[in-house]
């Protein structure tokens, strides 16, 4: 388990794992390697260490729901302003410096930390809830109905 506390804080260290795909075009076989996550931290980690951070600080009488969230969407627009006038990207954002990455995935995690705040304070278990919610997902969007379109479920016949 990982914890923080106001001389030492944790700084994980990052263990990457990609895994590969194939797809066949054009009766080509193609293998493409997929980004993933490292394993740690774990969400609940998170929620630890953004709950250490806050305790420690004093923040608790600030983090309502509501704060949380309009704190969120303001991260939210910091993230958009980055993508602002780029046009289209590529996955990976190969056109991107590092400079701009590192900014992305500042705002990105604070983004995700807000997320995970708030879901704490509304006592919303948030993996338990994305489980359902992609389970829920699979019967609204059944690939064999709706594979290569972009309607909403409630287009679909």
């Amino acid at each position: 388990m990982m914890t923080t506390n106001a001389t030492s804080p944790v700084t994980p260290e990052p263990k990457r794992y990609k895994r590969e795909t194939k797809t066949r075009t054009n009766g080509t076989d193609k293998t493409k390697e997929e980004f993933t996550f490292a394993e740690n931290p774990t969400l609940e980690e998170i929620r630890q260490m953004q709950n250490d951070f806050a305790e420690e600080r004093g923040f608790n009488k600030f983090h309502t729901p509501r704060n949380l969230l309009m704190a969120m969407v303001g991260e939210v627009g910091e993230v958009a302003e980055l993508f602002q006038w780029k046009g289209e990207c590529e996955d990976g954002l190969p056109e991107w410096t590092e400079k701009e990455r590192t900014h992305l995935s500042q705002e990105l995690s604070d983004v995700l930390i807000y997320l995970v705040r708030l879901s704490e304070k509304c006592h919303i278990d948030l993996p338990s809830a994305v489980v359902e919610k992609i389970a829920l997902n699979h019967k609204k969007y059944p690939a064999s109905k709706v594979h290569g379109s972009s309607k909403k479920y409630n287009e679909y016949d």
